[in-house]
This record gives C-alpha cells, structure tokens and sequence, in this order.
C-alpha cells in the first residue's frame, strides 16, 4: 500500500468513528484497521485503547472542569493565588510554574485526563491497569475487593480501588494523590485530604462517559464535579505510542532562568 493510500484509509477510518467530534487515536501506529463493530455495552469490561471526543452542546475546556471555579477555602484561594498556569494564558512559558512543564512531574489525578493522548485499560486478577500513552504513565486500579487504605503511600496519582456498581458502571475512590500536582490546569491545588471519584459508564460498544468528582474539605467549600467527558473505543490493536515529558515537544530552555531562580 502507498503512503498516500494508508494516509486515505486511515482518515476515513478516523472519520468514522468522530460522531459529533473527530476522535485523535494518538501517535502510535495501528496494526488493524479494521473498525470495531457497534453494538450493546459489553458485560463489566472497559478494556481497549480510549480517546476523548467532542459532543456538540457539551461543555469542554483545556484547562478546567466546569464553566464556573470551584468553591474554595480561604486555604485553597490562597494556593490558587500562588499559581501561575500558562494553558489559559495569563502566563508565558517562562513565567509559569504549572510543576508538568516545569518539573515534568506527573499530571496526578484527575488532571491526567486533560492531556489530549490516548489511555488503555488492561486487566489481571487483581487490578485494572490503565496505560496511559502521555509520559508512559501507570495507573493500577485495584478490583480484588480491598478498601482504600486508611494510611495511604502517597503517589502521584494516588490509591485506587474500584468495584462494578452495575454490568456497565465502574465506581474508582482514589486518595492518597501527591500535593504537588494541580487539580487542573487552571493552577486550583488541592491538600492531602483529597478524594476524586471517578464514575465509568459504557455507553454502548464504541462509547464511555466519566464523571469525576473531588472532594477536599482543606481546599474546596464543596465538592467539585466535573462536566462529563466523553470516549470512543479505537480501532482493535491500535498501539499505543508515546509522549515524554523530557523533551519530545517541549523546549526546556525556556524554563532554564525558573528553575534557576527556585533553586533548580
């Protein structure tokens, strides 16, 4: 096949699967490009390689939740007065000190979702492992019927157990997440008391919707839920690529005199 008959087929094989948004598969390449059939959810299973769409009348933002701010704290009004996010625009990419790109620390939960690259779920026996193809970053969702620890380790993308509400809803409770990430993009930070509920329901066959929902009661007056975001399934065996912080799309010399005037 030549490359301009690939470049054809897998656009039309993308198109078909935009509904109201055009679905992004990520970078990787695929090893099928075959579709996956439309049909009924399948019975508590939400593997294979997902992408966020558009849905028309739907809100959806870059770098925040919801149309209005959360409710804060007088705690967490003054962190969020400390920050200085650059994805809406009121900081360059040297003024910023957003800690993903001047750190390249991990995203944490749930911000990870804002990053516009694919995530796969897989499972074993004991947890469901979500890839995610942004900075070949790892995420185990335990579903062997533990709690939530009340004494978590804390990681950057925190604790998670997660159980089926239903045959096509999946509830993850996730604690334990690094105070050094940010909520969202907007620079919203939260303290070690938060709690972020994820909600998965597997619409149909091609579809998942998440709501999220953070709980802090340091940082937010009240809980702070999400718009719904939305999901479409990739073409069977599509790879997953990969997007590193360490320099495949960022220029980090920009970022030289920030981290040289916080002490590197």
């Amino acid at each position: 096949m030549t490359r301009a008959a690939y470049s054809l087929l897998l656009l039309v094989t993308m198109l078909c699967f935009s509904g109201t948004g055009v679905a992004q598969f990520g970078t990787g390449q695929p090893t099928d490009l075959q579709a996956h059939e439309d049909g009924p959810a399948p019975v508590r299973d939400l593997s294979g390689v997902w992408t966020r769409i558009g849905r028309e009348g739907s809100f959806r933002s870059g770098s925040t939740w919801t149309p209005e701010p959360p409710k804060l704290t007088d705690w967490g009004r003054a962190h969020f007065a400390t920050s200085k996010d650059s994805n809406a625009g009121g900081f360059t990419l040297a003024e910023t000190n957003d800690p993903v790109l001047t750190r390249c620390y991990p995203p944490g939960v749930p911000r990870v979702y804002f990053h516009p690259y694919p995530f796969e779920i897989v499972y074993t026996a004991k947890e469901m492992i979500m890839l995610y193809e942004y900075d070949h970053t790892i995420r185990r969702v335990y579903i062997d019927g533990r709690p939530n620890p009340e004494d978590p380790v804390v990681l950057w993308l925190g604790n998670s157990v997660g159980n089926w509400e239903d045959d096509t809803t999946f509830v993850v409770t996730t604690i334990g997440i690094d105070e050094r990430t940010w909520l969202d993009r907007s620079g919203y930070q939260h303290s070690d008391q938060l709690r972020v509920t994820e909600v998965f329901r597997r619409i149909d066959n091609l579809n998942l919707e998440l709501n999220i929902t953070m709980e802090d009661s340091v940082a937010l007056a009240e809980p702070w839920i999400a718009e719904t975001l939305y999901y479409r399934l990739a073409p069977p065996h599509w790879e997953l690529s990969e997007i590193s912080c360490s320099g495949d799309y960022l220029d980090f010399s920009e970022f030289e005199s920030f981290l040289e005037e916080d002490g590197g």
